[in-house]
């Protein structure tokens, strides 16, 4: 009886996450046709759209994930564990597995890009968003070594950090926009028989769009973790692997769709962007409502994605362009870090 109940939860657990991937995939349409309209419609770069607009829209899922597990967890500490978890977990999943699918995204579209399998994105703003990372994020791992005797330290930091992000911002959108960008877009979908679509309507869309994802993400990671708990995966575990799969992953479909329409800035600076807010503002979010102490494994997850953003901002420097075969080689540093955990270094 146990075995026919388990199986059909099972079941309904697969259904639940191919219905909310369904709505993921429907909401990322939208939400990339209202988000070029909104950056057409501010005058700004693909750079500051893909970067900062599509970023950290798309992060909010997963940004409410570690802030409610480290306020309403049980006071055994598991929440902590959660929220530190899914925190670390964020940039590793981006600068690793989101890279490796986007890099698979370009191999398949590789028959209608002029490029082929060369990614030609904004490299100033590319540059800018892995070098502030590599910055921000070891800034994040270097306070998980201060002891608790130096909690007012880690907290400026942490609050330098949340600074450094509001220059970034400002940066990235006061730059001047691409005259490549000025192509002609797509019908807004909110407003088909107007063109330009009114500011209201495109953010209308927006919003409309973020909120597809949201309850789609939503009904990914309840799903998920039903499947984790059925089969005992540990808090740290889970928030870590499963919980930025589930939010982060879906929403890099935009990512997908840019590649495919061989809008490459938008598509890197979709994850990227989100990389940097990932990678400051959340951190500094734990290392300010948490005591931020950090294991062996936090360790790992944070150096293998370092590692893989190095890679790439080296790659950048050298060539001005990044390649398709060395997105999919990113996908190799999430490899050591699943296997370190059936290792069972990570627990």
């Amino acid at each position: 009886m146990r075995a026919i109940m388990r199986e059909g939860a099972t079941m309904s657990d697969i259904v639940i996450l191919l219905f909310s991937l369904g709505i993921i995939l429907a909401g990322a349409e939208v939400f990339v046709n209202g988000v070029e309209w909104l950056g057409h419609k501010l005058n700004l770069s693909e750079g500051a759209v893909g970067s900062v607009l599509a970023a950290v829209g798309t992060a909010l899922p997963e940004t409410i994930i570690p802030i409610i597990a480290i306020f309403f967890g049980n006071g055994n500490g598991t929440g902590h564990e959660i929220g530190i978890g899914a925190i670390l977990g964020a940039p590793l999943m981006l600068s690793t597995l989101a890279m490796f699918v986007t890099g698979a995204a370009v191999v398949v579209f590789k028959g209608r890009r002029v490029h082929r399998l060369q990614v030609r994105a904004d490299c100033t703003s590319m540059s800018r968003d892995l070098s502030f990372f590599l910055a921000v994020f070891l800034l994040a791992l270097g306070c998980g070594l201060l002891p608790d005797s130096l909690r007012f330290v880690k907290v400026v930091v942490a609050l330098l950090m949340v600074g450094a992000y509001v220059w970034y911002v400002v940066t990235m959108v006061t730059q001047e926009r691409d005259i490549e960008s000025d192509h002609q877009l797509p019908d807004c979908y909110f407003a088909k028989k107007q063109c330009p679509p009114s500011l209201a309507m495109v953010l209308l869309q927006v919003l409309f769009a973020l909120g597809l994802i949201v309850l789609g993400a939503n009904m990914f990671v309840n799903a998920i973790t039903e499947l984790a708990l059925l089969y005992a995966v540990p808090a740290f575990v889970l928030a870590i692997i499963i919980a930025p799969i589930a939010t982060e992953l879906p929403e890099k479909f935009n990512s997908i769709i840019w590649i495919s329409r061989e809008k490459d800035t938008l598509a890197l600076g979709n994850i990227t962007g989100a990389m940097v807010f990932q990678g400051s503002v959340i951190p500094a979010l734990g290392i300010i409502m948490t005591e931020w102490r950090l294991t062996g494994g936090a360790f790992l997850s944070g150096i293998l994605a370092i590692m893989s953003s190095s890679f790439l901002l080296w790659q950048l420097r050298r060539n001005a362009y990044i390649s398709g075969s060395s997105l999919l080689l990113c996908g190799l540093f999430y490899v050591l870090f699943i296997a370190a955990v059936f290792q069972g270094w990570i627990h």
